[in-house]
């Protein structure tokens, strides 16, 4: 038994060899000395993709992009010390938005723990409850090389498994760092890829859910989740039920039964109180918007939630029945039990709102003389290729996108609600681009942007089709929809809650090398968004008029609605 460079090199080789089988294509790796070892065995391999990211909060939200849209893992690799730390704010918000990804940080062997080495710091379970596994690889041995494998296999199930999410793998390594890999331990004849168990219903369950569903007075809410818009369609069609469509959720489709406009709708108060449901079956987590939730909530409808994955998000305990499946054969079996029926004028009442919505917030719009945040959302939601990708930010561009964007189809968005947070949101799609290669937008507010414009670094070295939007109303939009706008003078707000940044977001996205521009209309908008390749737009608006737009846009659906009822 013994430990040397090329031993590691050996060890470190195998682990990602084993990592490939599994069907591993990206690394995304932050420079550093400790990590060598496993920096070289991912550089050594061709059929890896091997992204480099200076700083490593940005490497872990890239990471946590890749995951997130390819349902892969990436390899995501740092040295030790506060590097390490840098990984935390993702790996929480891979830990709630179950998104796989093996973290892999370098660290010093144990005769310099605890004495005051450089760059040393105690990273056993480092990121608590955050990850499914956290495995404490000790200095490489050749003595154990024949666990190896099953060590690489140990963390890509445990990413990949039931609920998916970060694993942890601590190594150790100790100098010299840089050898030589020898012959690699056999391939064992199975591995893992990536699969993700599905949990069958049972009859019983069956038969139960069918009287869950009999009532004629029912919605669909349509979260993200893995199932096919099909299948929710036809379930919706056989139950005779609308669908409330989240745009993350790919229902949100051009169909009769399908409510885009579901927040706008249910502040009409009428509306509302006339139309609370007596069943309502949910797909995923909930919404963004607290004005559907909080409806939902006070509906006391019998809610019915069905995931692929044991996690139940019911922050107001409303859920009497949750059941954890694989949603489209659950859809199949309740389509073929359910006898089609159809509530005429509760279908047609949602229809007819649904349109009238449209209609509204398109004149609201329309007649704006200046360019919106409303519009900026529903403008580039639409207008994006088919099979492109969105990443939206937190606050107020993920609100904007599902209270305003119009059913389309062919558009997949993505968006950091594990969490909610802010931070990480360039990175994540610039992972995102990354996986798909596909063309990507970003749509983000300025703050957003600046917590992270390290996510811009070498960008314009990295060939990807990613339109970057940011909406730059100088300060934190989302507050002045707050009751802290209301209760507090204008000076407070201003420097606690609006806190203005006067930064030149423009120019600092040409010190990147990123071309850049700033636009006044919908016209310039949908040009930009027509244009390939790396690019950042920036439109200005203002808080205070993004306010009155949002209440002229509720008042034009309110008074569409009532004349409708008149």
């Amino acid at each position: 038994m013994a430990s040397s460079a090329a031993i590691t090199a050996t060890f470190c080789a195998t682990l990602v060899d084993e990592w490939l089988a599994c069907g591993v294509r990206h690394a995304v790796v932050s420079p550093g000395s400790r990590s060598t070892p496993m920096a070289l065995a991912l550089a050594n391999r061709t059929e890896l993709q091997v992204h480099i990211f200076h700083d490593e909060r940005s490497a872990a939200f890239a990471a946590l992009g890749i995951g997130k849209a390819s349902g892969v893992p990436a390899i995501l690799l740092c040295t030790s010390g506060t590097a390490a730390v840098e990984f935390h704010p993702a790996v929480v918000e891979a830990h709630h938005a179950e998104v796989p990804v093996l973290v892999c940080t370098a660290d010093r062997p144990p005769e310099l723990q605890a004495v005051g080495a450089p760059q040393t710091i105690d990273q056993q379970n480092l990121y608590g409850v955050a990850v499914r596994k956290f495995i404490n690889a000790d200095v490489a041995d050749d003595g154990e090389a024949n666990s190896w494998r099953d060590l690489a296999q140990s963390a890509f199930v445990s990413t990949v498994g039931q609920r998916r999410g970060p694993v942890h793998l601590n190594l150790q390594f100790r100098e010299p760092l840089v050898g030589d890999a020898t012959e690699l331990p056999r391939r064992k004849s199975a591995h893992s890829s990536i699969s993700r168990p599905a949990s069958k219903v049972s009859p019983r369950q069956v038969k139960k859910l069918c009287k869950l569903l009999s009532a004629s007075r029912g919605l669909i809410v349509a979260g993200p989740e893995n199932y096919l818009a099909d299948s929710v369609i036809q379930l919706a069609e056989s139950l005779g039920w609308p669908v409330l469509a989240d745009p993350r959720s790919k229902v949100r489709v051009e169909h009769r039964l399908v409510i885009a406009a579901a927040d706008s709708i249910l502040r009409d108060q009428r509306f509302a109180e006339s139309h609370t449901p007596d069943v309502v079956l949910r797909f995923g987590t909930p919404p963004a918007s607290k004005v559907v939730n909080t409806w939902l909530a006070n509906s006391k409808a019998t809610q019915v939630v069905l995931t692929t994955t044991p996690t139940l998000v019911d922050p107001d305990r409303k859920c009497a029945l949750h059941m954890q499946c694989e949603i489209d054969a659950v859809c199949s079996e309740l389509i073929a039990s359910i006898t089609a029926r159809t509530n005429t004028t509760w279908l047609s009442s949602w229809a007819q709102a649904e349109k009238l919505a449209q209609v509204a917030i398109n004149a609201a719009l329309t007649n704006e003389l200046k360019i919106s945040e409303p519009a900026i959302a529903r403008t580039i939601y639409a207008s994006m290729p088919s099979n492109a990708h969105l990443v939206v930010s937190s606050s107020m561009p993920i609100r904007d996108v599902e209270w305003y964007g119009a059913p389309r189809s062919a558009l997949t968005v993505h968006a950091n609600r594990g969490v909610n947070g802010i931070d990480g949101v360039v990175s994540t799609a610039v992972g995102v681009a990354l996986a798909t290669n596909e063309p990507t937008a970003l749509l983000i507010g300025d703050v957003a942007l600046l917590h992270d414009t390290n996510g811009m670094l070498n960008l314009n070295l990295r060939n990807l089709d990613l339109r970057i939007f940011v909406v730059d109303n100088n300060g934190g939009g989302i507050f002045s929809f707050l009751p802290q706008k209301t209760t507090l003078d204008e000076a407070r707000f201003e420097m606690v809650f609006g806190t203005p940044h006067q930064v030149d977001i423009e120019a600092l996205a040409k010190a990147h090398n990123i071309s850049a521009q700033t636009i006044e209309s919908l016209d310039d908008l949908a040009m930009a968004v027509a244009q390939r390749g790396l690019r950042l737009t920036r439109i200005v608006t203002t808080r205070e008029e993004n306010v009155k737009v949002h209440d002229r846009i509720h008042q034009n659906v309110a008074a569409a609605l009532r004349q409708a009822d008149n």
